[in-house]
């Protein structure tokens, strides 16, 4: 029996031991802060096994990882005096467990605290632009002042936002539908000053066009008497030299001429025998047939 009892003083001590838990175990993914009575003695970071008074010390765990932070939509002002329902998010990190147990104690806290200051930020910066750039032109800017200064003024609670951003930015129900009036309106006064500004180039363009045609016509009908002329008189010319080395011949040659278009299928014609038409056609007297 008496050879057992160191055996059985370890193993109570195990026990004791085990049952009071002077160990603690911190992973990569954790940061811890140790209090005593109530008062913070210990930050640890790195991951490890860690030793603690029993009893008299215990282990408070925070997460060393990037946090998300998901708001509810909620409504900010534009400078142009339009409300706009912003769904944000954020991404932050615990980087001083110590000042962040002394100051929002848990994550809830500092959810809370999240949801004051970067709706505070977002109002602010909102209110500092028209509704048309808030969602089309300089949303990324505006995120990146709302996430310096959001971080700013974590910085006393020990955390670091590394990003702030719009998830969804969209008008209040009851004022969409007048918005969109607005802008359908917008759009189709903006048409009808194009169709107008089209219409009266068209015109223009047209009479213009006309303009230069009629131009050219009248040159080429002035072209084209100068040619006629210019050919009539050439043939008149031809036609005295013709007459002048041969009248028989010429008017002989001219009678055929008429004779061939006065001629045409089934054609009578009614004339005197005196008549000089006939002069060609009859045969003279003293001539034989």
């Amino acid at each position: 029996m008496k050879k057992n009892i160191p055996l059985i003083i370890l193993f109570t001590v195990i026990a004791i031991i085990l049952f009071l838990n002077p160990f603690y175990i911190l992973t990569p993914v954790q940061q811890a802060v140790v209090i005593q009575l109530g008062k913070p003695v210990r930050v640890t970071t790195k991951p490890g096994l860690y030793l603690k008074i029993p009893l008299m010390q215990e282990v408070r765990y925070f997460d060393n990882r990037l946090l998300d932070y998901d708001s509810a939509a909620t409504e900010v002002l534009t400078k142009d005096k339009k409300n706009l329902l912003i769904d944000n998010y954020a991404k932050w990190k615990i980087i001083d467990p110590l000042l962040f147990l002394q100051t929002v104690r848990t994550q809830a806290g500092a959810q809370s605290r999240l949801d004051d200051i970067i709706y505070s930020e977002l109002r602010v910066e909102m209110g500092r632009h028209n509704l048309i750039d808030v969602v089309s032109k300089i949303r990324g800017n505006l995120m990146d002042i709302v996430t310096k200064r959001t971080n700013d003024r974590f910085k006393d609670y020990g955390i670091s936002v590394a990003d702030v951003r719009i998830k969804r930015a969209d008008l209040p129900e009851q004022n969409a539908q007048s918005i969109y009036n607005r802008m359908k309106a917008e759009r189709e006064r903006i048409a009808k000053e194009y169709r107008s500004e089209g219409a009266e180039e068209a015109t223009k363009i047209r009479a213009e066009t006309d303009k230069e045609k009629a131009i050219l016509l009248a040159l080429a009908y002035k072209d084209e008497q100068k040619i006629r002329g210019e050919g009539d008189g050439a043939a008149v010319k031809i036609y005295a030299k013709a007459y002048k080395s041969d009248p028989e011949f010429y008017a002989f040659i001219r009678s055929l001429e008429s004779y061939k278009k006065s001629f045409q299928d089934n054609t009578t014609i009614l004339l005197p025998p005196e008549a000089d038409f006939m002069k060609y056609l009859l045969p003279r007297k003293g001539s034989r047939r």
